[in-house]
């Protein structure tokens, strides 16, 4: 189990990077689109009606992109503060809760993303002609990718390769040594 969770974990490392990369290249995408946009505007006198849409679009991906980054990395939202007034084994306990509940809202961003990318496939984006349901694909590849990430560090729990963040963040508050 080690040695699987160990591979995994490098792999996972890479699509970190990778996903990274993209949302880097998304972002100063949507900044050049911007700022062609208010060239266009403000010099051109004409509009490029496809900057908003196109930003937008791209914003989607990466912010969904970062955050599922962020689940591997544990930058993320928690309850830290919950965890100095309890003991080292509750604070493991919750730490597994709160990346199987990660998980699962992983999965809840896959189905109803899938759901929203099927009813909205023959829709198009007015102002750069794509299908509506590319709007929800960010949540699609989001969610993939906090289920995967959340399967990691689930591992990495359960085989003692890493310690939950919420467990050493509740032994520096004091709360002890598993």
């Amino acid at each position: 189990m080690h040695a699987f969770t160990k591979t995994f974990s490098r792999l996972s490392a890479r699509l970190t990077l990778t996903v990274l990369v993209i949302a880097g290249t998304g972002i100063m995408l949507m900044t050049a689109m911007i700022a062609w946009g208010v060239f266009g505007r403000f010099i051109l006198n004409d509009t490029p009606t496809w900057v908003e849409a196109g930003s937008l679009l791209l914003m989607a991906w990466f912010i969904f992109l970062g955050a599922a980054v962020g689940v591997r990395e544990s930058d993320h939202m928690g309850f830290e503060s919950l965890l100095s007034f309890v003991p080292a084994r509750v604070a493991a306990g919750l730490g597994l809760f709160t990346q199987a509940l990660i998980l699962l809202f992983g999965v809840a961003m896959v189905i109803y993303g899938l759901q929203l990318v099927d009813k909205n496939w023959s829709d198009r984006i007015p102002l750069i002609g794509i299908a509506k349901s590319w709007d929800y694909m960010p949540l699609v590849a989001g969610g993939a990718l906090v289920v995967l990430f959340s399967v990691e560090r689930i591992l990495l729990m359960l085989t003692g390769q890493e310690r939950s963040p919420l467990l050493v963040q509740a032994e520096r508050a004091g709360g002890g040594e598993l």
